[in-house]
């Protein structure tokens, strides 16, 4: 019995550290100014790559990944707006390598989390340009014209 109660606790215990674990980490990994702007330059990079019809090398595909997934991470912890231009950015790299999906969801992730942006608009016309049918997300503006007309 007093095994069965000791393990008990012991498994309570270890929860409750998970879960601190889990907030710590959510509270660290708000992207410093610095780490948006290295994720910047490195986009930029791979832009002129791909706009200089130069190949991407198997570490330019990392660095793409990697950002593709630090920018993910961040929009679970904590959207900013800060983040749409790499998410336009990454999905023109995307596009224009001919990786469809993953540019779709880089343009739709604009228009879903920063449809107050101007990079929303041509979000919209990238998708379209792709062969991708598009609705706006209503906006604040939207929902007070649509109360008025009632």
């Amino acid at each position: 019995m007093k095994k069965i109660i000791l393990s008990i606790l012991a498994g309570f215990f270890l929860l409750s550290a998970i879960s601190l674990d889990v907030s710590a980490a959510k509270k660290s990994s708000k992207l410093s100014k610095e780490a948006i702007g290295e994720m910047s330059e490195s986009i930029d990079k791979l832009t002129q790559k791909i706009y200089g019809r130069a190949l991407l090398s198997p570490q330019d595909n990392e660095t793409l990944i990697g950002i593709k997934i630090k920018l993910d991470n961040q929009m679970l912890v904590s959207p900013s707006t800060e983040l749409a231009p790499l998410y336009f950015k990454a999905g023109n790299i995307y596009r224009l390598r001919d990786m469809k999906p993953e540019a779709i969801e880089c343009y739709q992730t604009v228009l879903e989390n920063f449809s107050d942006t101007a990079l929303a608009p041509k979000a919209r016309t990238a998708l379209e340009a792709m062969g991708v049918t598009v609705e706006m997300p209503k906006t604040a503006d939207d929902a007070e014209e649509s109360d008025e007309g009632i």
